[in-house]
């Protein structure tokens, strides 16, 4: 890489450090930035997921206060995370990319719907259930969680808008608290993900280092910010993002 490449890569590691901690979609700043710069797809997909991993424990811990009093909720959430992540990871180590590619944009607008129909969705469920749901959303929410962590391991943008979209409607608790449990599911499904990829993967280290640095600098920003916005702006902010991110999928 040409010093400004160099520095592109790491300016891209700090948008996406910042905008995962806000509401999810990194990937697409960081990988069309490694695409133009010549890396193959998978390499690209591969490195910036390797890369991105630490920022996304700095989003973690600077959302840390808002996780206090989730840890059940974490652990089977997370566990979910985890096994659809390693599902991902191992269909994108085998399989062809056009055979998941295709739904993805479904998957987006379906979360963005989600987004803005959740608070009227977690009233309506509240009314016809008479009393609120278990603190970590029961099995519906388990199972989709898992297949977000499929989604996640395989390619992982707007990863946090799919999220976001289900624990808004499954859960019914301040959405601060459910971005945070946000950052701590994605960093699981991209941890996971980031292992097994070292060890079986094509990976362009130089490409990791400078998103990893940049990525925690945007996660820490970005945690900032994000936990100052109120409710409406975090959602607007989240169908922004999530139709940008259809937008140049479908363009892709």
């Amino acid at each position: 890489m040409t010093w400004w490449e160099m520095l592109a890569v790491f300016a891209a590691g700090i948008g996406a450090g910042g905008i995962n901690a806000v509401v999810g979609s990194g990937t697409l700043i960081t990988f069309p930035v490694l695409l133009a710069i010549g890396y193959p797809p998978v390499t690209a997909n591969v490195s910036n997921t390797i890369g991105l991993v630490p920022g996304s424990f700095s989003a973690a811990v600077g959302y840390r206060r808002e996780l206090v009093g989730q840890r059940s909720r974490l652990v089977r959430l997370g566990t979910a995370s985890l096994l659809g992540g390693l599902t991902g990871a191992i269909l994108l180590l085998t399989l062809p990319a056009g055979a998941f590619k295709a739904i993805v944009p479904v998957l987006i607008i379906a979360a963005l719907v989600l987004v803005v129909v959740q608070p009227a969705l977690s009233r309506r469920l509240k009314e016809r259930q008479g009393e609120a749901p278990p603190a970590y959303g029961g099995p519906l929410l388990f199972a989709a969680v898992y297949a977000t962590g499929i989604y996640g391991g395989y390619f992982g943008a707007a990863q946090g808008v799919l999220l976001l979209g289900l624990l808004g409607v499954f859960l019914h608790d301040d959405i601060q608290r459910l971005n945070a449990v946000k950052n701590v599911l994605a960093m699981l499904v991209n941890g996971l993900s980031a292992i097994l990829f070292m060890f079986l993967a094509d990976v362009a280290w130089e490409v990791v280092a400078l998103i990893a640095v940049g990525s925690v600098i945007g996660g820490q920003v970005g945690a900032k910010i994000g936990r100052k916005l109120p409710a409406n702006v975090l959602r607007g902010v989240i169908v922004v993002v999530g139709t940008i991110a259809v937008v140049r999928l479908l363009m892709a």
